[in-house]
């Protein structure tokens, strides 16, 4: 099942500026990538490689390092949440994404069967 977070919000994919993508394994950043409409279906591997989300790519995921990284204490959820927010608020010092006014975080369980997404946007945004 597709995760309806950027569809349901009336928010493009093209309108992110920070994408905070639950990364238990390293598959799931191209798996959520593609779900979200970052890139089309069968692309994330290539979106990837590209640099698309590389530090200065077009696209920042998971500033603070990613689960894999940061932390993957069984909630990571929560840390992508406090992550979108400290970039919104433009308090993430070197990690910081210049003019960041949306942010996706999201958080998966149950066998990856299980979504949590959340779009957050700085008074600008909204």
């Amino acid at each position: 099942m597709r995760p309806a977070g950027v569809r349901a919000s009336r928010v493009k994919a093209s309108d992110v500026d920070v994408v905070e993508i639950y990364d238990a394994f390293t598959i799931n950043t191209i798996l959520f990538l593609e779900d979200f409409g970052f890139c089309p279906k069968g692309e994330g591997g290539r979106f990837v490689a590209g640099g698309a989300i590389a530090p200065g790519g077009r696209l920042a995921v998971n500033t603070n390092g990613g689960g894999l990284s940061c932390v993957h204490p069984g909630m990571y959820g929560l840390f992508a949440m406090v992550e979108a927010v400290t970039q919104l608020r433009g308090q993430a010092g070197r990690r910081q994404v210049a003019g960041a006014n949306i942010a996706l975080a999201h958080g998966n369980g149950g066998l990856l069967s299980c979504q949590a997404v959340t779009i957050f946007g700085t008074a600008d945004a909204v």
